[in-house]
């Protein structure tokens, strides 16, 4: 999904750090307010990275390109509406993913405008804008356990739901078969472009 250097390598790591972070964040502060409060019994309403990095998962994402960060747990019992509620918070993490980016850009912008832009700056915060973005698109792919399952899910009817959950034993194949073809291109490539046209359109009018 990204190119991959040993310069990438170094300067990649907030990028990284930052986009698993504040997705799985996300993800806690919003079940919370819904009113589960499974996240912040299980020591997951926070900001610390040792909370939501999973080591084995941050090393394979920088060395292959696909990782992950310890998910979640919620209860949706515990939502005052469970179906909308459960799209809300698997929503929330790509959410955030996408407005850490449009900020990352926006701080990269004023750095070139005020000519404080070095190369390393320049890297590291290209990096953090598409690692976030990255991330946001990838999750929401509809295969479990991603976060764009959870929302089919609740919008299919219980029996198509029933069918769908049936998938989920081969969810790490098609994972796997998805990242090892070109067809995640297919995905990514428009979708970015697409995240890209909305951001710089916000932003014209003051740049």
């Amino acid at each position: 999904m990204f190119g991959f250097s040993l310069m990438e390598l170094i300067a990649g790591l907030p990028g990284l750090i930052i986009a698993m972070v504040i997705h799985e964040y996300a993800h806690a502060r919003v079940a919370v307010a819904l009113g589960d409060f499974t996240p912040k019994m299980m020591g997951r309403l926070t900001l610390n990275p040792m909370a939501h990095i999973d080591p084995l998962g941050l090393v394979m994402l920088l060395l292959v390109r696909f990782g992950w960060a310890k998910p979640v747990m919620i209860n949706p019992n515990n939502f005052r509406q469970p179906r909308r509620d459960d799209i809300l918070v698997s929503l929330a993490g790509p959410g955030a993913n996408l407005v850490m980016a449009f900020f990352a850009l926006v701080l990269l912008l004023v750095c070139y405008q005020m000519g404080m832009v070095t190369p390393g700056t320049k890297l590291v915060l290209q990096l953090i804008i598409e690692y976030n973005i990255g991330f946001a698109i990838f999750n929401l792919i509809p295969i479990p356990p991603l976060d764009g399952s959870h929302i089919l899910m609740q919008l299919l009817p219980w029996e198509w739901q029933q069918r769908m959950r049936e998938l989920e034993r081969y969810s790490m194949l098609l994972l796997i078969v998805l990242l090892m073809t070109p067809a995640l291109e297919y995905i990514f490539v428009p979708a970015r472009n697409l995240i890209y046209q909305v951001f710089f359109a916000i932003l014209k009018p003051f740049f």
